[in-house]
């Protein structure tokens, strides 16, 4: 197993103080050992495998999924909890260019169904996965974004088939938005969630559908409709590759530089008092993001603590992590002052993963008949990886995807550098960084 950033970064040391671990108990998985057959074999345990391995066994698919360490040990178990549009950082104009206007809506139109389904599987299998606000806030970082924002909602409109709701500046804090913004766009699609509850929720339903799960069970090679760990083998018809950012260069050689992982830092606050809520001004539910390039994205839990993020992370190490950790702290109370003293409870890192076309890719692999793989969400995989399981499970069984658009079909590129990609990232946000400070 071959990867790009230091053993730190696939190690424990990132999740530790992970909030989602404290608040349910996810089902624990011993490796596989010895041989074995099935119809499918998923290597990976989130969002995307998970998702996958549910909707092929109520196909009737016998499915095993092998998971490296424990089931949403890696970014589905330690994301923010948005179920939110996305996937894709690409915009509407580089969409167009690139698959016409037919395809523009098609993309978006899956961006919204990814959200319908999560919110269809949660009723469906009754999970309590804390779900809270009425879609998403955009917040203006600089006055010049909120002069954008009216061009965005008409976006919005065609794209999606909702109403945005604008907020100026002077009417924030009567939606319960006080900050240091210059407004907010809010589209109703959208909400909050637990996603460890949300994902445990998925693996008991796959289970009763006859899903065989084994965690510990790193996968050492691929090798056709073969599967090797340490301590087993397995054929299957099909294999379907659900790693993401935790992804390795040669399981298989074909993913070497298609996949770039980058970090994002999360911290969580004890509960806040009704007071410490009216004093900053910030009481709403709905859950928010900023403009900048390096974003903030931020919400009140329905216990009143409140989650704050941020992606930037370039460096893997146990320093860098904990600089990364101070610096959302150190912006959370710069952006929120009234709550400077609040104490900070649990704070947490992971990897996001991001390819050189910035979209999704989802489909079979060139040159590898067995193989399928779904990758790449931009930070946004509660929803889109949760849909491309689903995808991915039709093709595995030569079913035809209802949602399937032609943007989440093109191969992934490669980076420049090879193994040397990161090289590239430091200027890139630097950049970001800087244009983040213009006003």
């Amino acid at each position: 197993m071959t990867r790009i950033l230091s053993e730190f970064a696939y190690g424990d040391g990132p999740r530790t103080g992970c909030w989602w671990d404290e608040t349910c108990n996810m089902p624990q998985f011993g490796p596989l050992d010895g041989s074995q057959s099935c119809d499918v074999t998923i290597v990976g345990g989130g969002f995307t495998g998970v998702s996958a391995a549910l909707h092929l066994a109520r196909a009737g698919t016998s499915v095993v999924l092998l998971e490296a360490q424990g089931i949403g040990w890696g970014a589905s178990g330690r994301n923010g909890g948005f179920c939110c549009l996305g996937g894709a950082k690409v915009s509407d104009a580089k969409l167009e260019s690139r698959f016409g206007r037919r395809g523009r809506l098609e993309w978006r139109h899956t961006e919204k169904a990814a959200v319908d389904l999560v919110a269809a599987l949660i009723d469906e299998l009754h999970i309590d996965v804390d779900r809270h606000s009425p879609g998403e806030a955009l917040m203006a970082h600089r006055a010049r974004d909120m002069a954008t924002f009216e061009d965005e909602a008409k976006a919005v409109i065609e794209n999606y088939g909702v109403t945005p709701t604008l907020v100026p500046q002077d009417q924030l804090a009567a939606h319960g938005m006080a900050g240091p913004f210059h407004g907010a766009m809010i589209t109703p699609i959208g909400f909050g969630l637990n996603p460890r509850k949300y994902l445990t929720g998925l693996v008991q339903a796959a289970l009763a559908a006859g899903v065989q799960f084994h965690g510990n069970s790193p996968v050492t090679a691929i090798e056709g409709n073969w599967i090797k760990t340490d301590r087993a083998t397995i054929k299957s018809d099909r294999i379907i590759l659900a790693t993401n950012g935790y992804s390795s260069e040669d399981l298989p050689g074909w993913m070497r530089a298609r996949y770039m992982p980058t970090q994002s830092t999360v911290l969580v606050t004890r509960p806040l008092t009704d007071r410490e809520l009216n004093d900053q001004g910030w009481t709403t539910d709905v859950m928010a993001y900023d403009t900048r390039n390096l974003l903030h994205y931020f919400r009140l839990l329905p216990d009143r603590r409140f989650l704050i993020g941020m992606r930037g992370g370039l460096l893997s190490s146990q320093r860098a992590d904990t600089q990364s950790r101070a610096r959302v702290a150190q912006n959370f109370r710069c952006m929120f002052p009234a709550w400077a003293d609040v104490e900070i409870t649990n704070s947490w890192s992971g990897l996001v993963c991001l390819t050189r076309d910035q979209l999704p890719f989802v489909g079979s692999v060139p040159g590898h008949p067995a193989l399928l793989a779904g990758f790449a969400y931009h930070g946004n995989g509660v929803a889109m990886g949760t849909l491309c399981g689903q995808i991915l499970a039709d093709l595995a069984i030569g079913k035809v995807p209802a949602c399937y658009p032609d943007a989440m079909r093109v191969p992934a590129a490669r980076f420049p550098f090879g193994g040397l990609r990161r090289a590239m990232m430091p200027p890139v946000y630097a950049a970001f960084y800087l244009r983040d400070l213009g006003y």
